[in-house]
């Protein structure tokens, strides 16, 4: 099984291609920057499938995007 990672210029590519919020990469949780690479990437494995509707689909939505929202951390605390 081939694994796929998603690289800063990639993701970028496809977001301005898509107008779904839930494909936009640089929003997600998975989407963190690694130092061996100087790029940001995806955590997520994703097969070659997967990674093929992401990079060619308008409709995509990515099953395993989440929100990178930090004040929801904070509203479940209060």
């Amino acid at each position: 099984m081939s694994m796929f990672f998603l690289s800063g210029s990639e993701v970028i590519k496809t977001v301005k291609s898509k107008k779904n919020t839930s494909t936009d990469c640089t929003t997600c949780t998975n989407f963190v920057y690694d130092e061996d690479y100087e790029d940001y990437i995806c955590l997520v494995n994703l097969d070659e499938d997967e990674y093929y509707r992401l990079m060619n689909s308008t409709h995509y939505v990515c099953p395993y995007y989440r929100l990178d929202d930090e004040y929801g951390v904070v509203r479940k605390q209060n």
